[in-house]
C-alpha cells in the first residue's frame, strides 16, 4: 500500500525513491519498471492519528515475462487434461454411489486419464527445459547462452574464411606449376 500524504503528493516527494531502480534481472529498457506505478480507484482513509491516507488499488508492472508459445501451448493442454481428469474421478465416484453400470467403465477411464495427465505435466517441464536449452536466458546481459552463441558465430565466421583462402590458393596455383 502506497502511505504518501496529501502534501506529500503535492510537493512531489515521498515515495519517489522507487522510481529509478530496477528490478534484479529484468533489464528490458526500464520503461515500465522507472515510472511510479498508476494509482487506480477510490482514497481511503488511513487509519486514525497517522494523518496519512491510502490508495485503494495500486498497478505494479508485471514481475514475470510471458511464458514462451510452446510452453504456453503445452501448459495449456496439460491444465485441460487435468481438468478432463478431474471430471472423470467425480462421475466415477457419483456413479459409484449410485450403483450404476457407468462406474466401472468411469474408473478404468479415471486411471488412464491419470497417466496422460502425467504425462501432459511432465511435457510441460520438458518443452521448458528444451526452450531454455535452445533460446537461452535473454533477459542477463552475461548470459552463458549469448557467449555459446556469439562463440559458434566466431567459429562458423573463421571456418568461412578459411574454406574462402583455401578455394582462392586452389585456384591461382591450378595452371602455374606446368608452366614452370
Amino acid at each position: 500500500m502506497d502511505t504518501k500524504s496529501d502534501a506529500q503528493r503535492a510537493a512531489g516527494t515521498g515515495g519517489s525513491a522507487r522510481r529509478g531502480t530496477r528490478a534484479a534481472g529484468h533489464e528490458r529498457g526500464g520503461t515500465a519498471l522507472e515510472r511510479e506505478p498508476a494509482a487506480v480507484g477510490v482514497e481511503l482513509p488511513a487509519p486514525r492519528g497517522t494523518g496519512l491516507s491510502r490508495r485503494f488499488w495500486v498497478e505494479e508492472p508485471a514481475i514475470r515475462r510471458r511464458m514462451p508459445d510452446p510452453v504456453r501451448t503445452a501448459a495449456v493442454r496439460a491444465v485441460i487434461i487435468a481438468s478432463v481428469t478431474l471430471i472423470q474421478a467425480m462421475v466415477a465416484f457419483f456413479s459409484t454411489l449410485a450403483g450404476s453400470w457407468l462406474a466401472f467403465p468411469m474408473v478404468l477411464s479415471s486411471v488412464a486419464s491419470t497417466v496422460v495427465a502425467t504425462w501432459g505435466v511432465l511435457d510441460v517441464w520438458v518443452t521448458r527445459q528444451v526452450w531454455n536449452q535452445r533460446h537461452g536466458v535473454v533477459s542477463v546481459p552475461s548470459s552463458t547462452a549469448r557467449r555459446l552463441r556469439r562463440e559458434r558465430r566466431r567459429a562458423r565466421r573463421a571456418a568461412r574464411a578459411a574454406e574462402r583462402d583455401g578455394a582462392r590458393i586452389r585456384r591461382r596455383g591450378a595452371g602455374r606449376l606446368s608452366e614452370a
